[in-house]
């Protein structure tokens, strides 16, 4: 019988992280389910992948904390042995009212650096030694179109991602050619996210978003879970890019 492969998704609970996890099970990987509040959700992340044949790890912890993450992926380490495949989802953003540079504060805009951007190099550093001993081993992390071009995110939440870019081809370059780094890029995406983000006029901005996307409607987290298992498994000499996943919206506007 082959090795089982591994996987860490950090962020890993709900939205996106959670339908990453879903996906590596069913692609037949073992996953670690890092989680910085949600734990219910976590665990029933984790049941649901076992349902689907994987072995789990659920662990607790803030990613800009870096002795945490280096405890946790000694755990992760202690469990699996290896990782082939790291998905760096973790991420926060800040309150503001749209165009009001004061209505920030910079407690939330550092907070939002921290987990962001810090917390994706901490855990990205401390996965190394891990993925050396994996099998084609893959860094996936979540960017967004903001960070690409303007939109009505909060300044430090579209800063953060665009530094995610950067960072991205920075780490591919630093870690290939053993480890491939990429990022995927989602447009707006359908969810308790944007939910949050529009407030009451989420279903009347989505739609008219969907209308005018050639795909005819917005990107949802297993669509980007879809895109980041590709990068993971089959792309095997794409590193340093940035995936958009929008059904086409910024091509065609």
């Amino acid at each position: 019988m082959s090795q089982r492969k591994k996987a860490l998704v950090t962020g890993g609970a709900t939205g996106i992280g959670r339908s990453a996890v879903l996906a590596l099970a069913r692609a037949g990987y073992d996953v670690a389910i890092v989680y910085g509040a949600s734990e219910a959700a976590a665990q029933r992340v984790a049941a649901e992948a076992r349902d689907l044949g994987a072995q789990t790890l659920v662990l607790q912890c803030d990613v800009s904390d870096d002795a945490a993450v280096r405890h946790t992926l000694n755990a992760v380490g202690e469990a699996f042995g290896h990782l082939d495949a790291l998905v760096n989802n973790a991420g926060t953003t800040a309150n503001w009212k749209v165009k009001d540079l004061e209505s920030l504060d910079l407690a939330e805009w550092d907070r939002t650096f921290a987990v962001n951007v810090r917390g994706t190099f901490q855990v990205s550093r401390a996965a190394v030694p891990l993925l050396r001993k994996g099998t084609q081993p893959s860094i996936v992390n979540t960017a967004s179109i903001v960070g690409l071009r303007p939109g009505p995110q909060p300044l430090p939440y579209a800063a953060s991602k665009a530094a995610v870019v950067n960072l991205t081809k920075t780490l591919a370059w630093n870690l290939g050619p053993e480890i491939r780094v990429n990022a995927v890029a989602p447009g707006w995406m359908e969810g308790e996210w944007m939910e949050r983000m529009l407030g009451e006029k989420y279903e009347d901005l989505m739609g008219k978003r969907a209308r005018a996307t050639p795909l005819r409607r917005c990107v949802n987290a297993d669509d980007v879970a879809e895109t980041m298992l590709s990068l993971i498994a089959h792309n095997r000499f794409v590193t340093g890019e940035v995936v958009v996943i929008d059904g086409g919206f910024t091509s065609s506007t």
